[in-house]
C-alpha cells in the first residue's frame, strides 16, 4: 500500500512566514488580521477581568457569611432536644470541634428616643469568642450579666455608644397592675462590632446566656441551638449528622443561603457566556482574513498545487495562520487581563458601597479553573474559526485557476 508523503514543514513555515507580512496590494487583508487579533485580546481582556471580579465578590459574600451564620448550626426539632447531655456526647465524639450553645428571641431595642428591632442572641461569651472573631474583638470587660454586644450600624442608629444603656422589649408579656404590658430591661452596651455586612450589623444583638435564663426564665436543659466551628463543615456534617438523634437537625452555612449563592453562580455563568460572543464575534474577523487572504492568493495556491503541494500541506498553511492569529490574541489578552487584575488589586480605582456589597474595594480573585475555562472556550473558537478557511484554501483546482488567469 502506498503511503502519503509527510507534509513539508520547513516549506509551510516559510509560505506562512511570507502570509504574515504586509501586502501593500491588499492592504484590507491586514488590517481584517489585526482586527481579529485585538477582538481575541480584547475578549480575553475582559473575561479574566470579568470573572475575577464575580469570583472575588462572591468569596468576599462567601467570607462575610461564613462568620455571621456560622459553619454549622444544629436546630432542634422539638423541644428540649439541646440539651447539655447533647453537648457532653458533642465533645467526647468531636473534640476538635468547637461549640457555643445560644438562646434567641426578637426583640425592640430603644435608646434615645430610637426604635430599631433585632434579633437578639444569648452565648456563652468564652465559647462565642472562640468560634466567632468578630464577637471576638467586639466584646468588652463589662462584670454585669445584663449587657449586650451590637453592630456599628445599630449603635448609630438608636445613638447607643459602647457603656451607654439601652432598653430591649421583649415580645414575653409581664403583668402590670390589671393589665400586660412587653416586658422590657435594661442593658449596658459592653462592645461594638463591624462584621462587613451592615444588614446584619443593624439586626443582631449578643448578651449572656443568664441574662436570657434570669429575664426570660429560660431553661438551662433547652437550648436554642449550637453553633458549631470546623474549618472544614462541609466534610464532616455527613459525620456529623449520624451522630446526632432523630430530634435535632444539623445545617451548614452554604445551605442557609443556598438561594443567594446558586443565583450568583447562574449570573457568573451568564456573564461567562456572553463575554464568550466577544471572542465569537472576533472569530469571524479571523475567517474573513483567512478567506481573503485565500481569495487573494489563488493563483500563489494554484501555482503551489503544480509544483507538488498537496491539500494537506495547503490546509496546514491556512489552518496555521488562522492558529496565529488567535493564539498571539489570547497571549496578549491574557497579559492585559492580568495586568488589569494587578491594577484593580493594588490600586483603589473602583469604590462600592460596603453596605451592599459588603467591601469598599473591588474584590478581585481570577481562579485557574475560571481562567483554564476562559482558554479553552477561546482555543475552541480560533480551532473551528481556522478550519473552514483552510478547507476551502485546500479545495482550490489549480487548473480551473491557471486556465482563468492565463
Amino acid at each position: 500500500m502506498k503511503t502519503l508523503p509527510s507534509p513539508n514543514k520547513k516549506f509551510i513555515r516559510h509560505i506562512i512566514r511570507h502570509y504574515l507580512k504586509y501586502d501593500k496590494e491588499n492592504p484590507f487583508i491586514f488590517i481584517s488580521a489585526i482586527l481579529a487579533f485585538l477582538g481575541i485580546a480584547t475578549g480575553v481582556m475582559v473575561l479574566m477581568i470579568s470573572m475575577g471580579i464575580m469570583n472575588g465578590t462572591q468569596k468576599e459574600f462567601s467570607k462575610k457569611l461564613f462568620v455571621m451564620n456560622y459553619p454549622l448550626t444544629i436546630l432542634p426539632l422539638e423541644e428540649n432536644a439541646i440539651n447539655p447531655l447533647l453537648l457532653e456526647n458533642l465533645h467526647k465524639k468531636f473534640p476538635k470541634i468547637l461549640l457555643s450553645p445560644y438562646y434567641t428571641t426578637q426583640v425592640i431595642t430603644k435608646s434615645q428616643g430610637a426604635v430599631q428591632g433585632s434579633l437578639l442572641y444569648g452565648v456563652d461569651f468564652n465559647k462565642e469568642s472562640q468560634i466567632n472573631t468578630i464577637f471576638k474583638k467586639a466584646k468588652g470587660t463589662s462584670p454585669s450579666r445584663f449587657k449586650v454586644v451590637i453592630g456599628e450600624g445599630l449603635s448609630f442608629e438608636i445613638d447607643a455608644p459602647k457603656g451607654e444603656k439601652v432598653t430591649l422589649y421583649f415580645s414575653e408579656q409581664q403583668a402590670v397592675g390589671f393589665g400586660t404590658m412587653p416586658l422590657q430591661k435594661r442593658f449596658v452596651v459592653d462592645g461594638l462590632f463591624k462584621s462587613g455586612l451592615k444588614a446584619y450589623d443593624k439586626a443582631i444583638m449578643y448578651t449572656t446566656l443568664e441574662a436570657f435564663e434570669k429575664v426570660l426564665k429560660r431553661s438551662k436543659e433547652n437550648y436554642d441551638g449550637i453553633h458549631l466551628y470546623t474549618p472544614t463543615p462541609m466534610k464532616v456534617i455527613d459525620t456529623l449528622k449520624k451522630s446526632l438523634p432523630e430530634n435535632v437537625t444539623i445545617e451548614g452555612w452554604w445551605q442557609q443561603n443556598g438561594n443567594f449563592f446558586s443565583a450568583m453562580e447562574m449570573e457568573k455563568k451568564a456573564l461567562f457566556l456572553v463575554l464568550l460572543l466577544i471572542i465569537l464575534i472576533a472569530s469571524l474577523n479571523i475567517i474573513s482574513s483567512l478567506l481573503m487572504t485565500v481569495m487573494s492568493r489563488r493563483k500563489e495556491i494554484a501555482l503551489m498545487r503544480t509544483l507538488g503541494a498537496t491539500q494537506k500541506e495547503v490546509r496546514q498553511i491556512f489552518f496555521k495562520l488562522g492558529l496565529i492569529l488567535g493564539t498571539t490574541g489570547m497571549l496578549a489578552g491574557t497579559l492585559l487581563g492580568g495586568f488589569g487584575i494587578w491594577v484593580l488589586k493594588t490600586f483603589d480605582i473602583i469604590s462600592m458601597p460596603e453596605d451592599v456589597y459588603g467591601t469598599s474595594r473591588l474584590p478581585v480573585d481570577l481562579t485557574l479553573n475560571d481562567f483554564g475555562l476562559i482558554l479553552l472556550g477561546t482555543t475552541v473558537i480560533v480551532i473551528l474559526a481556522s478550519l473552514y478557511p483552510a478547507k476551502k484554501a485546500s479545495q482550490t483546482d489549480p487548473l480551473s485557476v491557471l486556465r482563468n488567469e492565463s
